[in-house]
């Protein structure tokens, strides 16, 4: 987008620096909320009476009895006290609310610039704010997979939750790059890469919210091998390429790893045209994008060895944000070169 006005463009790239960091605070949470277990402890949808928590005894007994109406208090949880219950209700009423925070915070500006800018130059940001309304939706439709007949949310329904959470945040910074970062440059690699490999990282996290969702992490503590094998002894080579393969934690587990060995060797290739060629601008983009790929790898080895422990299992996925960032960096960077391929 472009705008004329200096002091509108930097309160506009202001306020969109800030959103990026807000919703990369909401992924966390979320992250959290689920290595808690903490996701179906609110079992309805209060649009607007569920922004203030319980006070009184007899709201928080209301809440604990509608919980425990659910599988997972009766099949999982059914020696939870209520003060145990507290515990997991702050992490899901938290989540929720933040959520609620983020669509005022982005709607009240939204507003404001409307009134100040052309709505043909920031009708990219109204498709933005729909699909912030949306993961809301999204959002409960999860929570409401694990209400009836399972201990947990269903895993595919997770993951389209968290894989929009990352195209909103990708949305808000290449949006904020747009404003930060007008000039072109005189290099380019062919734009096919940097898409596939972003393409690659989105399926990566796609296929990790599989194994969060289904407790994949805590099977198989072993790297590089699974227990004494390279494939899971547990299974058949041919439940690979049956549709059931993703409703099997030790084959998504397997999927996950092999994946990771992919955009590793795919980041390679990448890398030795870049240096090969001599590309000095995306020099510090190569670079970035190796250290936190590295970094990923490294923590996701350890979360495994360790059994998804919460701390591990959290950095892990807070490397994931930046990584995605750093490829959206990439390709916006190689988006901007005056070349054609």
């Amino acid at each position: 987008m472009y705008i004329e006005n200096k002091q509108l463009k930097n309160k506009l790239s202001n306020w969109l620096f800030l959103m990026f960091w807000l919703i990369t605070f909401m992924i966390i949470i979320g992250g959290l909320t689920r290595l808690t277990d903490s996701g179906l402890s609110i079992t309805k949808w209060q649009l607007f009476s569920g922004v203030l928590p319980p006070f009184t005894e007899t709201e928080w007994q209301n809440y604990f009895n509608l919980y425990k109406q659910i599988p997972e208090f009766m099949l999982q949880n059914n020696s939870m006290n209520l003060n145990e219950f507290k515990v997991i209700f702050w992490w899901e009423w938290f989540h929720r609310f933040f959520g609620r925070l983020i669509g005022i915070l982005y709607l009240v500006p939204l507003l404001y610039f409307s009134f100040k800018v052309q709505l043909s130059k920031i009708i990219n940001l109204y498709i933005i704010f729909f699909l912030i309304c949306f993961q809301g939706f999204i959002g409960w439709y999860m929570v409401s997979s694990g209400l009836v007949d399972r201990v947990d949310v269903s895993h595919y329904r997770l993951s389209v939750h968290l894989l929009l959470a990352f195209v909103i945040l990708s949305l808000i910074f290449w949006n904020y790059l747009n404003l930060k970062y007008l000039k072109s440059i005189n290099q380019k690699i062919n734009s096919i890469l940097p898409s596939i490999f972003l393409f690659l990282i989105f399926l990566q996290i796609s296929v990790g919210a599989f194994v969060s969702g289904m407790d994949a992490g805590k099977i198989y503590n072993s790297w590089p091998l699974m227990g004494s094998t390279y494939f899971p002894d547990d299974n058949l080579i041919e439940n690979l390429f049956k549709i059931s393969v993703f409703n099997d934690p030790s084959l998504v587990q397997f999927i996950h790893r092999n994946l990771a060995y992919l955009i590793l060797f795919f980041y390679i290739y990448i890398l030795c045209i870049i240096y090969f060629r001599k590309l000095n601008k995306f020099y510090l983009s190569i670079n970035l994008i190796g250290f936190l790929l590295i970094l990923q790898i490294v923590l996701g080895v350890l979360t495994l060895l360790n059994g998804a422990q919460i701390v591990l299992a959290s950095m892990h996925q807070i490397t994931s944000i930046f990584l995605v960032s750093s490829c959206i960096y990439f390709l916006y960077l190689n988006s901007k070169s005056n070349l054609q391929l």
